[in-house]
Protein backbone atom coordinates (compact mmCIF):
# COMPACT_ATOMS: atom_id res chain seq x y z
CA UNK A 1 0.00 0.00 0.00
CA UNK A 2 1.32 3.42 -1.02
CA UNK A 3 0.47 6.65 0.77
CA UNK A 4 -0.20 9.83 -1.16
CA UNK A 5 0.28 13.52 -0.52
CA UNK A 6 -2.77 15.75 -0.95
CA UNK A 7 -2.60 19.54 -1.14
CA UNK A 8 -6.28 20.24 -0.44
CA UNK A 9 -9.83 18.97 -0.94
CA UNK A 10 -12.79 20.99 -2.22
CA UNK A 11 -16.13 19.45 -1.34
CA UNK A 12 -18.53 21.27 -3.69
CA UNK A 13 -16.77 21.73 -7.03
CA UNK A 14 -19.05 22.87 -9.85
CA UNK A 15 -16.64 23.45 -12.76
CA UNK A 16 -14.39 20.38 -12.75
CA UNK A 17 -16.53 17.82 -14.53
CA UNK A 18 -20.25 17.01 -14.59
CA UNK A 19 -22.48 17.59 -11.58
CA UNK A 20 -21.37 18.44 -8.06
CA UNK A 21 -17.91 17.03 -7.38
CA UNK A 22 -15.32 16.53 -4.69
CA UNK A 23 -12.08 17.94 -6.12
CA UNK A 24 -8.91 16.40 -4.70
CA UNK A 25 -5.76 18.43 -5.39
CA UNK A 26 -2.69 16.20 -5.49
CA UNK A 27 0.72 17.50 -4.50
CA UNK A 28 3.45 17.58 -7.15
CA UNK A 29 3.82 18.82 -10.72
CA UNK A 30 6.67 18.54 -13.22
CA UNK A 31 5.57 21.52 -15.32
CA UNK A 32 6.26 25.15 -14.49
CA UNK A 33 3.59 26.83 -16.57
CA UNK A 34 3.91 30.58 -16.98
CA UNK A 35 0.31 31.12 -15.84
CA UNK A 36 0.09 28.52 -13.07
CA UNK A 37 -2.08 29.80 -10.22
CA UNK A 38 -1.15 26.94 -7.84
CA UNK A 39 2.66 27.12 -7.43
CA UNK A 40 2.13 25.80 -3.90
CA UNK A 41 1.31 22.41 -5.45
CA UNK A 42 4.59 22.05 -7.38
CA UNK A 43 6.59 20.32 -4.64
CA UNK A 44 5.98 16.60 -4.14
CA UNK A 45 6.85 16.92 -0.45
CA UNK A 46 4.09 19.27 0.71
CA UNK A 47 0.48 18.64 1.62
CA UNK A 48 -1.09 16.07 3.94
CA UNK A 49 -0.38 12.35 3.79
CA UNK A 50 -3.29 9.96 3.23
CA UNK A 51 -3.77 6.26 2.67
CA UNK A 52 -6.05 5.37 -0.22
CA UNK A 53 -8.62 4.09 2.26
CA UNK A 54 -8.56 7.34 4.26
CA UNK A 55 -8.99 9.48 1.15
CA UNK A 56 -11.85 7.42 -0.29
CA UNK A 57 -13.59 7.44 3.10
CA UNK A 58 -13.49 11.24 3.03
CA UNK A 59 -14.73 11.35 -0.58
CA UNK A 60 -17.64 9.03 0.30
CA UNK A 61 -18.99 11.54 2.82
CA UNK A 62 -20.37 13.50 -0.12
CA UNK A 63 -21.76 10.57 -2.08
CA UNK A 64 -25.35 11.79 -1.68
CA UNK A 65 -24.43 14.82 -3.80
CA UNK A 66 -22.98 12.54 -6.50
CA UNK A 67 -26.15 10.51 -6.90
CA UNK A 68 -28.49 13.50 -7.05
CA UNK A 69 -26.39 15.68 -9.39
CA UNK A 70 -24.61 13.18 -11.65
CA UNK A 71 -21.30 14.21 -10.08
CA UNK A 72 -18.38 12.34 -8.58
CA UNK A 73 -14.73 12.96 -7.76
CA UNK A 74 -12.14 14.88 -9.77
CA UNK A 75 -8.44 14.36 -9.10
CA UNK A 76 -6.51 17.53 -9.88
CA UNK A 77 -3.36 19.22 -8.65
CA UNK A 78 -0.54 19.70 -9.23
CA UNK A 79 -1.00 16.66 -11.38
CA UNK A 80 -2.46 13.39 -10.07
CA UNK A 81 -0.32 11.40 -12.55
CA UNK A 82 2.75 12.33 -10.50
CA UNK A 83 1.57 9.85 -7.84
CA UNK A 84 0.43 6.99 -10.10
CA UNK A 85 0.50 4.08 -7.67
CA UNK A 86 -1.52 5.93 -5.05
CA UNK A 87 -3.86 7.34 -7.71
CA UNK A 88 -4.51 3.86 -9.08
CA UNK A 89 -5.41 2.51 -5.63
CA UNK A 90 -7.81 5.40 -5.04
CA UNK A 91 -9.39 5.07 -8.49
CA UNK A 92 -10.01 1.35 -7.97
CA UNK A 93 -11.68 1.95 -4.61
CA UNK A 94 -13.83 4.75 -6.02
CA UNK A 95 -15.00 2.57 -8.89
CA UNK A 96 -15.83 -0.25 -6.47
CA UNK A 97 -18.03 2.27 -4.64
CA UNK A 98 -19.77 3.33 -7.86
CA UNK A 99 -18.25 6.83 -7.84
CA UNK A 100 -17.72 8.63 -11.18
CA UNK A 101 -14.00 9.37 -11.59
CA UNK A 102 -12.34 12.21 -13.45
CA UNK A 103 -8.70 13.26 -13.93
CA UNK A 104 -7.81 16.92 -14.43
CA UNK A 105 -4.34 16.58 -15.90
CA UNK A 106 -1.69 17.99 -18.19
CA UNK A 107 -0.77 14.40 -19.07
CA UNK A 108 2.71 14.57 -17.58
CA UNK A 109 3.41 12.02 -14.87
CA UNK A 110 4.68 8.54 -14.17
CA UNK A 111 3.39 5.01 -14.31
CA UNK A 112 1.15 2.90 -16.48
CA UNK A 113 -1.34 5.28 -18.07
CA UNK A 114 -3.21 2.38 -19.66
CA UNK A 115 -3.94 0.85 -16.25
CA UNK A 116 -4.95 4.18 -14.71
CA UNK A 117 -7.36 4.95 -17.55
CA UNK A 118 -9.17 1.63 -17.01
CA UNK A 119 -10.65 3.18 -13.86
CA UNK A 120 -11.11 6.72 -15.21
CA UNK A 121 -14.50 7.81 -16.58
CA UNK A 122 -13.44 11.22 -17.87
CA UNK A 123 -10.24 13.20 -18.49
CA UNK A 124 -10.12 16.99 -18.35
CA UNK A 125 -7.08 17.44 -20.57
CA UNK A 126 -5.15 20.71 -20.28
CA UNK A 127 -3.68 21.83 -23.59
CA UNK A 128 -0.65 24.00 -22.89
CA UNK A 129 0.42 24.79 -26.46
CA UNK A 130 0.21 23.01 -29.80
CA UNK A 131 3.80 23.43 -31.01
CA UNK A 132 6.91 21.89 -29.47
CA UNK A 133 8.53 25.31 -29.10
CA UNK A 134 5.43 26.97 -27.65
CA UNK A 135 4.84 24.07 -25.26
CA UNK A 136 8.38 24.26 -23.91
CA UNK A 137 8.20 28.04 -23.59
CA UNK A 138 5.02 27.84 -21.51
CA UNK A 139 5.79 24.72 -19.43
CA UNK A 140 9.59 24.44 -19.33
CA UNK A 141 9.21 20.80 -20.43
CA UNK A 142 9.24 18.73 -23.62
CA UNK A 143 5.95 17.87 -25.33
CA UNK A 144 6.61 14.13 -25.82
CA UNK A 145 5.26 12.95 -22.44
CA UNK A 146 1.88 14.62 -22.77
CA UNK A 147 1.60 13.19 -26.29
CA UNK A 148 2.23 9.73 -24.83
CA UNK A 149 -0.65 10.26 -22.41
CA UNK A 150 -2.95 11.38 -25.23
CA UNK A 151 -2.11 8.23 -27.16
CA UNK A 152 -3.10 6.19 -24.10
CA UNK A 153 -6.42 8.07 -23.97
CA UNK A 154 -7.05 7.27 -27.64
CA UNK A 155 -6.22 3.60 -27.06
CA UNK A 156 -8.54 3.41 -24.05
CA UNK A 157 -11.35 5.35 -25.72
CA UNK A 158 -11.47 7.69 -22.74
CA UNK A 159 -13.98 10.54 -22.81
CA UNK A 160 -12.25 13.92 -22.99
CA UNK A 161 -13.02 17.49 -22.05
CA UNK A 162 -10.41 19.78 -23.62
CA UNK A 163 -9.27 22.87 -21.73
CA UNK A 164 -7.15 25.68 -23.15
CA UNK A 165 -6.03 28.72 -21.18
CA UNK A 166 -6.24 31.70 -23.54
CA UNK A 167 -3.29 34.05 -22.95
CA UNK A 168 -3.04 37.43 -24.70
CA UNK A 169 -0.24 37.33 -27.26
CA UNK A 170 0.37 33.58 -26.88
CA UNK A 171 -2.75 31.47 -27.43
CA UNK A 172 -5.41 34.02 -28.40
CA UNK A 173 -4.84 34.40 -32.15
CA UNK A 174 -7.20 33.25 -34.89
CA UNK A 175 -4.34 31.17 -36.29
CA UNK A 176 -3.87 29.40 -32.96
CA UNK A 177 -7.60 28.69 -32.68
CA UNK A 178 -7.62 27.18 -36.17
CA UNK A 179 -4.77 24.91 -35.10
CA UNK A 180 -6.54 23.99 -31.88
CA UNK A 181 -9.67 23.04 -33.81
CA UNK A 182 -7.61 20.78 -36.10
CA UNK A 183 -5.91 19.24 -33.05
CA UNK A 184 -9.27 18.50 -31.42
CA UNK A 185 -10.73 17.09 -34.62
CA UNK A 186 -7.92 14.53 -34.65
CA UNK A 187 -8.85 13.31 -31.17
CA UNK A 188 -11.62 10.88 -30.34
CA UNK A 189 -14.38 11.07 -27.74
CA UNK A 190 -14.11 14.83 -27.15
CA UNK A 191 -17.34 15.81 -25.39
CA UNK A 192 -16.57 19.40 -24.46
CA UNK A 193 -14.13 22.23 -25.20
CA UNK A 194 -13.47 24.98 -22.66
CA UNK A 195 -11.52 28.16 -23.39
CA UNK A 196 -10.41 29.53 -20.03
CA UNK A 197 -9.49 33.24 -19.94
CA UNK A 198 -6.06 33.88 -18.41
CA UNK A 199 -6.43 35.62 -15.05
CA UNK A 200 -4.23 37.15 -12.36
CA UNK A 201 -5.78 35.51 -9.29
CA UNK A 202 -2.70 33.50 -8.33
CA UNK A 203 -0.09 36.26 -8.62
CA UNK A 204 -0.10 36.99 -4.88
CA UNK A 205 1.03 33.39 -4.20
CA UNK A 206 4.23 34.05 -6.15
CA UNK A 207 4.91 37.17 -4.09
CA UNK A 208 4.31 35.25 -0.86
CA UNK A 209 6.56 32.36 -1.96
CA UNK A 210 9.28 34.65 -3.31
CA UNK A 211 9.00 33.32 -6.88
CA UNK A 212 9.26 35.56 -9.93
CA UNK A 213 6.01 35.76 -11.88
CA UNK A 214 7.09 35.46 -15.51
CA UNK A 215 3.94 36.89 -17.10
CA UNK A 216 4.24 40.14 -15.18
CA UNK A 217 2.65 42.90 -17.26
CA UNK A 218 0.44 40.58 -19.35
CA UNK A 219 -3.19 41.67 -18.85
CA UNK A 220 -5.99 39.29 -17.97
CA UNK A 221 -7.75 37.88 -21.03
CA UNK A 222 -10.96 39.68 -21.95
CA UNK A 223 -13.79 37.28 -21.12
CA UNK A 224 -16.05 38.51 -23.91
CA UNK A 225 -13.33 37.98 -26.54
CA UNK A 226 -12.66 34.54 -25.11
CA UNK A 227 -16.37 33.68 -25.37
CA UNK A 228 -16.52 34.89 -28.96
CA UNK A 229 -13.57 32.65 -29.86
CA UNK A 230 -15.34 29.72 -28.23
CA UNK A 231 -18.56 30.42 -30.10
CA UNK A 232 -16.76 30.86 -33.43
CA UNK A 233 -14.48 27.83 -33.35
CA UNK A 234 -16.04 25.39 -30.88
CA UNK A 235 -19.74 26.24 -30.86
CA UNK A 236 -20.68 22.59 -31.34
CA UNK A 237 -19.12 21.67 -27.99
Amino acid sequence: MVNGRIHSIESMGLVDGPGIRVVVFFQGCKLRCLYCHNPDTWSDKGGTEYTAEELVKRIKRFKSYFTTSGGGVTFSGGDPLRQPEFLLEVLKECKSEGIHTCLDTSGVGFGDYDEILKYTDLVLYDVKHLSEKGYEEITGFKIEETNRFLEACKKAGTKLWIRQVVIPGKTDSEEYMEGLKTFINNLENVEKVELLPYHLLGVNKYETMGIQYRLDGVPAMNKDICKSLKDKYFGEY
